[in-house]
């Protein structure tokens, strides 16, 4: 929940005459129905992966597409 996105989510809210949290959680429903934390990550879990991307505890780490996505799955290939 960036600034850009909160921005957003809370000018659709004030159209909507709804809360930001309502706004959200109907995106999450209507475009990221898979997601495992159904709800929008904050900023903070976003720099905790890259907080550990770049600490020793990511040394094994390689080549990896790191995501801090909330768990989508979008297919199974």
């Amino acid at each position: 929940m960036s600034d850009g996105v909160g921005g957003f989510m809370k000018r659709a809210a004030e159209s909507a005459g709804k809360s930001v949290d309502e706004i959200a959680r109907g995106f999450i429903n209507a475009r990221r129905p898979s997601s495992i934390i159904q709800r929008v990550a904050s900023c903070e879990e976003v720099a905790n992966l890259v907080v550990y991307a770049a600490s020793k505890q990511a040394s094994a780490t390689t080549g990896a597409a790191l995501r801090v996505d909330g768990g989508i799955v979008d297919s199974l290939v």
